[in-house]
């Protein structure tokens, strides 16, 4: 994100030498500190398993994973104390499963900074993105069905469903919707979650954006694209919302009984985390808001805790079964790991998985930034093991940092310290961000503000007012009545910031999409009617005076 805030990227032809690689394209993050987006280093996982002729026996493998892990506990947890400290992570919570077990679980620190309660395996976090590979997984149950076909045309199922060029709006598949190789920008309109817009808002303002890559060439991480995903899935089997399938067929088969996907349903959860938002001086606490992940569905807005999704893993790992019940076929889950578009030539993007080809194997894992909770879920299927990671903080790359290292030290790699690197990272990142936002020394003189105000229009956002109050701007969207202080910075650019009022008040803490640069142009008219509002992950919004 430019002036907003945001943006994972891709990159980075590390050669694979351990899972210390694993993190966050910045293509979908913050630049906060990586809050969000930039932060992303690279998503190189590299494993460096072993390239041996033949895989090792099961029963060999089982007893070498298990001992290994025993083995490796006090190590473990004296990184993760060490890891915590240095994130100034409040609490964190890690499952390891193997040979269809979750052989080793804790809980550490507190599930809040105010309360002070103990977290344990059972504390409910939000899980974030890490939420995407269950929305596909019920995307294979409606195959499964015949409800519906990875191959249909989105528009058939979806007639309102436009993009920009024609030609993709008929060609786009189901496949393609949480494939990240849309040829939109990364993070296309995330700013719209945040504003509280309703999802057939968001999904239609995906036809007003210009795509910045070839369809199905690049990756590019996108969330409304999944809200898209989720109303299809819940069409095809006649359910109210995505939620409704997800409880039907995943969390009441895998018995997640402490998994929800509401914000009343997380504060209401006796023993659940409180999210604290990560600064370079310390974690911050923040409220609950049920805008933000709630309103992204199946792309992040799920409840759980460590015992529950330790079932989703072992189901994952079973191949579609779970204590001897099948969940979804094979051949269809398998579907859902297939590479769809690179990162790099190592490193995929599956549909909701990322996909790290070893000589061994695939490694496949996902994080979640839910602002105020970070996630991590990393699996070797080929190992018959996993590792899940939550925590109540800003995914600043923590939790991918210390998972890489946990699964480098189990398989056996060079050891590496990914917490020690990321964060340093993580404070460059919220650096550089500060000095983005810094006042000029010598701006240049401001215009007058007055004749500025009146009635805007975007194609995303529809209407605006602008108005004067004070010495400053304030524009007003009227679709959810969201509000950014636009305050004089240099010239013609001012520095917008959403104003917490009402229900915009968690999302201010939030600090995700809550600041930006406007700018007034010129128009052909030549008079200064075209309002330009730029976000940090470097998306553009022209506001054009009515």
């Amino acid at each position: 994100m430019e002036p907003f805030t945001v943006a994972p990227s891709v990159a980075s032809q590390v050669p694979p030498q351990s899972a210390a690689q694993i993190s966050r394209p910045k293509v979908y993050r913050r630049v906060l500190v990586v809050f969000l987006s930039s932060l992303i280093i690279v998503v190189a996982l590299t494993l460096n398993l072993p390239n041996t002729a033949k895989a090792e026996e099961p029963s060999k493998t089982k007893a070498t994973i298990e001992g290994r892990v025993q083995e490796l506990i006090p190590d473990i947890e004296a990184y993760i104390t060490s890891g915590m400290k240095g994130f100034d992570i409040p609490g964190l919570a890690i499952g390891i499963i193997a040979n269809n077990r979750l052989i080793y679980a804790k809980g550490f620190g507190v599930r809040s900074k105010s309360n002070g309660l103990p977290v344990d395996t059972r504390t409910v976090f939000q899980i974030a993105s890490t939420t995407k590979a269950l929305l596909t997984a019920t995307m294979a149950i409606m195959v499964d069905r015949g409800k519906l076909r990875w191959d249909d045309r989105v528009v058939d199922l979806y007639p309102e469903f436009r993009l920009k060029d024609p030609w993709v709006t008929r060609d786009f598949r189901v496949f393609d919707l949480p494939a990240q190789r849309s040829g939109l920008p990364p993070l296309v309109n995330d700013i719209l979650v945040m504003l509280n817009f309703k999802e057939p808002e968001m999904i239609r303002s995906l036809g007003h954006v210009e795509p910045v890559s070839s369809f199905r060439t690049t990756f590019a991480y996108t969330n409304i694209t999944h809200l898209l995903a989720a109303r299809i899935v819940a069409k095809a089997t006649g359910a109210p919302d995505w939620n409704a399938v997800l409880q039907k067929e995943l969390l009441d088969p895998l018995g997640m009984k402490d998994s929800t996907y509401t914000a009343e349903a997380i504060e209401a959860a006796p023993n659940h985390a409180k999210g604290h938002r990560w600064t370079p001086e310390g974690t911050i606490e923040v409220p609950f808001t049920p805008i933000f992940p709630y309103h992204l569905a199946g792309s992040g807005n799920i409840n759980s805790n460590i015992e529950d999704m330790a079932r989703w893993a072992r189901m994952q790992l079973g191949n579609g079964t779970f204590d001897g019940r099948r969940i979804v076929s094979s051949e269809n889950l398998a579907y859902t790991r297939m590479p769809k578009v690179a990162l790099n030539d190592q490193v995929f993007y599956d549909l909701g998985w990322y996909n790290y080809l070893t000589p061994n194997g695939n490694l496949l894992w996902h994080d979640g930034d839910a602002l105020s909770f970070g996630s991590f879920v990393g699996l070797v299927p080929d190992k018959n093991m996993g590792i899940i990671i939550l925590t109540n903080e800003t995914n600043v790359e923590a939790p991918n940092s210390l998972g890489a290292w946990v699964l480098d030290r189990i398989l056996g790699n060079a050891k590496h310290d990914p917490v020690a690197e990321n964060l340093k990272n993580a404070k460059a990142t919220f650096e550089a961000t500060a000095k983005r936002f810094a006042k000029p020394p010598n701006p240049r003189p401001f215009p007058p503000l007055a004749p500025l105000t009146g009635n805007f229009a975007n194609s995303s956002f529809g209407k605006a007012v602008l108005t004067l109050k004070d010495d400053a701007l304030v524009i007003e969207v009227q679709a959810t009545g969201a509000k950014f202080k636009l305050v004089p910075w240099d010239g013609d650019i001012f520095m917008a910031t959403l104003m917490a009022t009402g229900q915009f008040g968690p999302i201010v803490d939030l600090e995700y999409m809550t600041k930006g640069f406007a700018q007034f142009q010129m128009a052909k008219e030549g008079k200064l009617n075209l309002l330009r509002l730029s976000t940090q992950d470097g998306q553009a919004y022209e506001f054009r005076r009515e």
